[in-house]
């Protein structure tokens, strides 16, 4: 009986020992993609403040979406400069991660800056809630705000969702300008619906989106 577990100890603490060596190559490799991806951003960013800019064509996607909202992606800050020349007093961006280079670029030009971090893959009623919080602080008579992120995927999501719940205008009207940047797939769908739901619910409202799902064709 002895001589059993004699011989089975090492092979138990072999087993453990390449479980946690496994552990922790997940989760380096986790930080090392999250670092890795973050860097990119910031490489991005540098390089869109790099180019020579002249106007607002070159900026991704940019909409106005009615009197005082605008939408976009990635602005560099010349972008954000001849955004301020239209008008615009408010930048919301809602790309998670370091955001302090922005940060400097609105202050600089003394942009007020509010940033959501907005979770691409699991986008939450809190996001939404916490970005409507915000622009209901801004007079919309006086003030102009932008919402961005980086192809404007997030922001003419929130843009659509804050039109149709809060500002009471036409879903029909408000689709046009999102379907134009992009069909939301299942993910964000499904939370759209759900902050729908939300203000349905308290609003006594029957608000519903006039579109589906993108779903992609299987390969074959």
């Amino acid at each position: 009986m002895n001589s059993f577990a004699l011989r089975k100890t090492p092979s138990r603490r072999l087993l453990k020992s390449s479980l946690l060596a496994t552990t922790l190559f997940v989760v380096t490799f986790s930080a090392i993609a999250v670092s890795q991806e973050q860097g990119k951003e910031a490489s991005n960013e540098q390089k869109l403040s790099a180019q020579k800019i002249d106007s607002l064509a070159s900026l991704t996607n940019l909409q106005t979406n009615n009197d005082f909202m605008y939408s976009s992606g990635l602005p560099a800050k010349t972008h954000l400069s001849l955004l301020k020349n239209q008008g615009v007093s408010h930048v919301v961006d809602l790309i998670p991660g370091d955001r302090s280079q922005e940060i400097v670029s609105a202050s600089e030009i003394g942009l007020t800056y509010f940033n959501v971090p907005v979770d691409w893959e699991k986008p939450e009623l809190a996001d939404f809630l916490n970005y409507a919080a915000f622009m209901q602080g801004v007079d919309q008579k006086s003030d102009k705000v932008l919402t961005h992120c980086k192809l404007n995927w997030r922001g003419a999501s929130f843009t659509y969702l804050y039109r149709v719940n809060v500002l009471g205008e036409d879903e029909a009207i408000a689709k046009k300008d999102l379907l134009s940047i992009w069909q939301p797939n299942p993910t964000w769908y499904q939370f759209m619906d759900n902050v729908i739901a939300h203000y349905n619910a308290i609003n006594d409202t029957q608000v519903a989106m006039s579109f589906d799902a993108y779903i992609p064709e299987p390969s074959s």
